[in-house]
């Protein structure tokens, strides 16, 4: 057998930005080396709300979209080290949602820095959410950018998945 036959011939990745507020969401398809998006959007949650229901709906509301479009992969965004620590506390209180998430639905999951987001997707480190947005309508062929950026940046890591995992064997 060669490498071509070997080759998985259909992916399809759930890239996650996390966020309490808002929750970005992709999942991106490949099939023979061609991407296509099959939904992208936000879950968000009103602050009105306690943390611990806010989590439940992020929960309840991304295991409804892994059960109806049957993601096998996963990739979410590593946490950085931000000067605000209740943002990245609550931040992390939403990654920890989307892992379980993945771990529930025996999804394989991928964790990416920023940098190496834009760096796979735009081919430069320090791109602006702008210029990352821009090659996700690109390489997606869609007549505009996924809004709002939340969504776009959640694709952008699928992609990155796509491409990382695809080239690392």
């Amino acid at each position: 057998m060669d490498a071509k036959t070997t080759e998985p011939q259909h992916r399809r990745a759930l890239g996650v930005d996390p966020g309490s507020a808002r929750l970005g969401y992709a999942i991106i398809e490949e099939v023979r080396g061609k991407l296509s998006l099959v939904v992208c959007g936000v879950i968000e949650t009103s602050k009105s709300q306690a943390m611990p229901e806010r989590l439940l709906r992020l929960y309840h509301d991304l295991a409804e979209i892994v059960r109806e479009h049957g993601p096998s992969e996963m990739a979410v965004e590593e946490l950085f080290f931000a000067k605000n620590t209740t943002t990245i506390i609550s931040v992390g209180q939403a990654r920890g949602v989307a892992l379980l998430v993945a771990a529930e639905a025996r999804l394989r999951v991928c964790e990416y820095k920023p940098m190496h987001v834009k760096q796979a997707v735009h081919g430069y480190g320090l791109a602006t959410k702008e210029q990352v947005g821009e090659m996700v309508r690109v390489l997606l062929r869609l007549p505009s950018v996924p809004k709002p950026d939340d969504a776009a940046d959640a694709a952008a890591i699928a992609i990155c998945h796509l491409h990382t995992t695809h080239f690392a064997g």
